[in-house]
């Protein structure tokens, strides 16, 4: 586990931190086309710095660039192991650099640097390693075929790919989207959310030093109708991947379909329920898992749950243990390692949560609520994005399911059961990408992470599956029948 330092230690490191403030486009940092944008912290409401931003131009300079490094091949036709030792150096860099990167995250985001520390930066690096680990070691296919052929399936590198990232998770978010497909060879524009754009930005010059060509690797910070949407509808643009809402989601779908048809795959919003059954066992067990789920990063996690399905026979006795719990979460200054929930990130989020609570208070920071509400009440049914959790009492463990898939989202949902054979069903019968049993999670980078409905579209992010988004498949027949036979196969 990383050693924690002080809250003087991580203020002091913040005060001197080398910050990136412009976009990083052909292997080096060049002032942006658009306007100056100030990044915040969000615990204090201070200025950061100022950006230079990205427009079109900066898109088109950005795609051209990209286009040709690709079309030239010295990432997307380079040896494998060569692409693999390029990442491995680049996370050896990310190692070394792994503070600054923390207190740089947690300052613009207003994350805990607990979580930055022990949970962003490690999940990061082991991304980014796992997916250069599988460059030489995942195999292409032949098909049967009769003895007059041979047919060879092949994965190909996609091309140019932008990457339009969300501000809740900036570093580990990166890591999703540029991990595989820079492992897959191919050219990478991230588009960083407007709120945290710094690390992104620091990485892609460390990618540079580690020797990922020019080119390969962009980041241009600016807007979503400045930056974003001129790459949904650029024409030379093969692929988008958006983290971020449903709402904005659908938007690059009518970009693509405007455009030139490019793949777009979407992980959106998420209303995701724990089911407790009437069997459920070790319940302190089940209100550690719960609230780790509700409130870690502040419930600002598309994966949070944020819906509590409880079979009423246990309902009293578990939220007696969440509230137990809960007094454990301190909110508070981020820099501070004791601090469990930090501040949200902006003022128009907080106003945001504040609305489904009614509340009346002011400042970046919002303390965990839990509420039980009905089936229909609107904290139940709609994305809060803040720490909220819905306590959702039932009569049944068929009522509970039913509850849980009474939703548009599907992304991730928990069953605590002692019964392994309901528990499995209901796995089976919950309409999410990940259900997880007698605990909370998302699995683990080698699992695929996606939704059902309206949380997922396209592809999955981790494991394997996140390659396959990145390439295309291609099949090449070889008739190996001797022309002078007559009888060629076709």
């Amino acid at each position: 586990m990383t050693d924690l330092l002080t809250k003087a230690e991580y203020a002091a490191i913040a005060g001197t931190l080398d910050l990136p403030r412009s976009p990083f486009i052909d292997g080096k940092y060049q002032r942006g086309s658009g306007p100056m944008m100030a990044t915040t912290n969000p615990a204090t409401g201070e200025e950061i710095t100022q950006i230079s931003t990205a427009d079109a131009k900066d898109v088109d300079l950005a795609v051209t660039k990209a286009r040709e490094a690709f079309d030239q091949g010295q990432w997307s036709k380079l040896d494998p192991e060569a692409r693999k030792d390029v990442l491995i150096r680049l996370c050896k860099l990310l190692t070394r650099n792994r503070r600054e990167l923390a207190v740089m995250e947690s300052v613009e985001s207003g994350k805990p640097i607990l979580d930055c520390e022990t949970i962003d930066l490690p999940e990061t690096i082991h991304c980014i390693k796992w997916h250069a680990e599988a460059i030489d070691k995942i195999y292409d296919q032949t098909a049967p075929t009769g003895d007059g052929a041979l047919a060879v399936i092949l994965r190909e590198p996609i091309g140019v790919v932008a990457a339009i990232l969300p501000w809740n998770f900036p570093l580990m978010m990166l890591a999703w989207k540029i991990g595989p497909a820079l492992a897959a060879g191919c050219s990478v524009i991230v588009k960083p959310a407007e709120q945290t754009s710094l690390t992104a930005l620091r990485v892609a010059e460390l990618a540079h030093e580690a020797g990922v060509p020019r080119g390969v690797l962009q980041v241009l910070p600016g807007d979503g109708p400045s930056v974003g949407e001129p790459l949904g509808r650029h024409m030379d643009v093969d692929l988008v991947t958006f983290t971020g809402s449903t709402e904005t989601g659908r938007r690059f779908l009518h970009y693509a379909a405007d455009s030139n048809l490019k793949k777009v795959v979407l992980e959106c919003g998420g209303k995701n329920p724990a089911v407790v059954f009437d069997d459920a066992e070790n319940l302190d067990h089940v209100a550690e898992h719960v609230v780790n789920a509700a409130f870690w990063n502040a419930g600002q996690n598309c994966s949070a749950t944020s819906r509590l399905i409880v079979h009423t026979s246990l309902k009293s006795a578990l939220m007696e243990k969440i509230d137990a719990r809960l007094r454990d979460w301190k909110v508070g200054d981020p820099l501070d390692p004791a601090t469990h929930i930090g501040a949200l990130i902006d003022a128009e989020h907080c106003a945001k949560v504040r609305g489904f609570l009614d509340s009346k208070e002011d400042g970046p920071f919002v303390a965990p609520m839990v509420v039980e509400v009905s089936a229909d009440d609107a904290r139940a049914r709609d994305e809060i994005f803040g720490p909220v959790l819905s306590v959702i009492e039932v009569a049944s463990n068929d009522e509970a399911v039913h509850e849980a898939n009474d939703t548009a989202y599907g992304l991730a949902a928990s069953v605590f059961s002692a019964g392994g054979r309901s528990a499995i069903r209901a796995a089976r019968d919950i309409k999410a990408g990940t259900v997880t049993v007698n605990c909370y999670g998302e699995g683990n980078i080698a699992t695929p992470f996606g939704g059902y409905k309206q949380s997922g579209f396209g592809g999955r992010d981790n494991g394997i599956h996140a390659h396959d988004q990145y390439t295309e498949v291609k099949t090449i027949w070889i008739d190996l029948t001797d022309p002078a036979d007559g009888d060629n196969v076709g």
